[in-house]
């Protein structure tokens, strides 16, 4: 009885284990189901995964669990050398030039393009300058402190003027000059001519006393107010005066031509874009591992973490979990749980070995009992 006992315990915790996983497909005998087939975890799969994952989500893969172990100090800290390392590399030391950099972002004719557009914009300034200036009087274009500033320096001018001409004067070119005047003057007036000069004697000496005449009428003070009152009139009609018309004349498109050539050879993008980003931006590294990297990587960790449950909401892993297991063959599900408990099962069939030779024991002991009354 022991044997038998024994041997039914063992024999029916096993057929039970095997009957989670066995058989895989339900078995008929006509049309008729036969009981328990297919397995348990067979019949049930759509139940169990379902389960396994609400479980997951619930109580394994929840944002509390990624907060714990994505969103630390020690992760912040590698992912800033992370980046940075990797912006040294691929960015501020590679030797790509800014032309590679902009034909990778899909702009080939950057430079040309560049350039075009400032030559446009500074065209059009020109015409608008062009059009300003010439469009009033001097009045109306030269702006008022200017205009004052200009009236301030006529005595200076005036003076300036007066000074220059005391020592053409008195320099041996401006004597020349009075000598020739002298003489062509006299040469003109036939004998008067020659009669004033024999009356003066040699020309030297009429030139000198005409330049000594010369010295002081410059030297004047009412020379000086005469020429400043001239020069402030003149100043005065020529405010009023178009400036197109004192304009007239200017090769505006000459100037606009050079001014294009200036600015073309002076901006050079093209050859300017020839350089990696390094020769501009020497310093680079240190700037962004102080200034950049840090606050890309707190922000880029903020975000995440307020993004992570509504993210892990839309990934809908109770869904994914479910699917896969649902995808799994039952060979697969039994090779896993198996491989987990393995060792279990085999001691629960040992026990039901056990108490089933027990209990056969007891059976047998009970019969000899009655067997003696």
């Amino acid at each position: 009885m022991a044997f038998i006992g024994a041997l039914i315990g063992g024999f029916t915790n096993h057929l039970a284990i095997r009957m989670l996983f066995r058989p895989y497909t339900a078995k008929y005998i006509g049309s008729w189901r036969v009981p328990f087939t297919p397995g348990l975890i067979p019949r049930r799969r759509d139940e169990l995964a379902t389960q396994l994952g609400k479980t997951v989500t619930r109580y394994l893969l929840t944002p509390e669990t990624f907060k714990k172990k994505l969103f630390t100090p020690e992760m912040e800290t590698k992912a800033e050398k992370f980046l940075q390392d990797q912006l040294e590399l691929h960015v501020l030391h590679s030797e790509r030039t800014l032309k590679e950099w902009f034909e990778l972002a899909g702009a080939p004719r950057i430079a040309e393009q560049a350039e075009e557009k400032a030559l446009a914009l500074m065209n059009e300034q020109l015409e608008a300058v062009r059009s300003k200036i010439t469009a009033g009087t001097v009045e109306e274009v030269v702006p008022l402190k200017w205009r004052e500033e200009a009236e301030k320096r006529i005595p200076q001018v005036t003076t300036y003027i007066l000074a220059q001409a005391d020592g053409y004067f008195q320099s041996a070119e401006g004597r020349a000059v009075l000598q020739k005047l002298i003489d062509d003057f006299l040469a003109s007036k036939g004998t008067l001519g020659g009669m004033v000069n024999m009356f003066f004697g040699e020309s030297d000496t009429l030139v000198s006393k005409v330049q000594k005449e010369a010295l002081k009428f410059i030297g004047a003070p009412g020379t000086f107010t005469m020429l400043n009152t001239i020069i402030m009139n003149e100043w005065g009609k020529l405010q009023k005066r178009p400036v197109d018309e004192l304009l007239q004349g200017f090769d505006w498109n000459g100037l606009f031509n050079s001014v294009t050539s200036y600015v073309k050879k002076e901006l050079a993008i093209e050859s300017r874009l020839q350089k990696p980003l390094s020769s501009y931006w020497p310093d680079a590294a240190n700037w962004t591992a102080v200034n950049f990297t840090p606050t890309v990587t707190r922000f880029a960790f903020e975000q995440a973490e307020l993004q992570l449950e509504k993210s892990l909401r839309k990934l809908k892993i109770d869904d994914m979990v479910r699917e896969q297991v649902d995808s799994f063959p039952v060979e697969v599900l039994e090779d896993l749980v198996l491989g987990i408990s393995r060792r279990e099962f085999k001691m629960i069939t040992v026990l039901g070995a056990v108490l089933g030779g027990a209990i056969g024991i007891v059976q047998g002991l009970i019969v000899f009992v009655l067997n003696l009354s």
